[in-house]
C-alpha cells in the first residue's frame, strides 16, 4: 500500500476514534504532501504525483523540525509545548522505516564507499547519493556526512 494511502487510512481511523491530537498531526502530514503535489504541477512527474520517497523525505523533515521545536520549548521552560511536539513526532514516525542505529549507519557508509569505489574526499558526493538512494527516511544524513568525510579524509 502506498504511503499516501496509509496516511489517509490512519486519518480516517483517527476521525472515527475521535483522537484529536493524532488527527491534527495526520492532517499536517497530508497538507505537506499536498503542498509538494502542488509544487510539482507542470513538471514531467505530474502524472505520478509525489512518490513514497518524496513523502519519506517530507516526514523526515517534519520530525527534524519538531525535534528542534521541542528542544527550544524545553529551553524556554514550555514543557507542555515540548510534549505536544514529541507526540507529533511519534505519530509521524509510525510511517517512517526503522532508523538505523550507529553501527548499522557505519556499516551502510562502509558498503556505499565500497560500492562506488570511493578513495578520496572528492568521491563524497557519489557516496552520499548512494546512501540517499538506499536509506531515505532511515538515516540522518547530517550525521552520515561527517562519517563519510572521516572515512575518506
Amino acid at each position: 500500500m502506498p504511503l499516501r494511502d496509509k496516511v489517509n487510512a490512519a486519518l480516517k481511523d483517527a476521525m472515527r476514534a475521535k483522537e484529536a491530537d493524532r488527527l491534527s498531526t495526520l492532517r499536517l502530514i497530508n497538507a505537506a504532501i499536498k503542498d509538494k503535489d502542488i509544487a510539482m504541477r507542470g513538471g514531467a512527474e505530474e502524472e505520478a504525483g509525489v512518490s513514497d520517497d518524496d513523502i519519506l523525505a517530507i516526514m523526515g523533515r517534519m520530525v527534524k523540525q519538531r525535534q528542534e521545536s521541542a528542544r527550544a520549548y524545553e529551553e524556554g521552560g514550555r514543557l507542555e509545548s515540548a510534549e505536544k511536539e514529541r507526540g507529533e513526532i511519534k505519530v509521524i514516525e509510525e510511517f517512517l522505516p526503522k532508523q538505523l542505529d550507529e553501527d548499522e549507519a557505519e556499516a551502510a557508509v562502509e558498503a556505499a564507499i565500497a560500492e562506488v569505489g570511493a578513495s578520496s574526499i572528492r568521491d563524497m558526493g557519489k557516496v552520499m547519493a548512494v546512501l540517499k538512494g538506499k536509506y531515505t527516511g532511515q538515516m540522518d544524513f547530517g550525521k552520515a556526512g561527517p562519517m563519510v568525510k572521516n572515512r575518506l579524509g
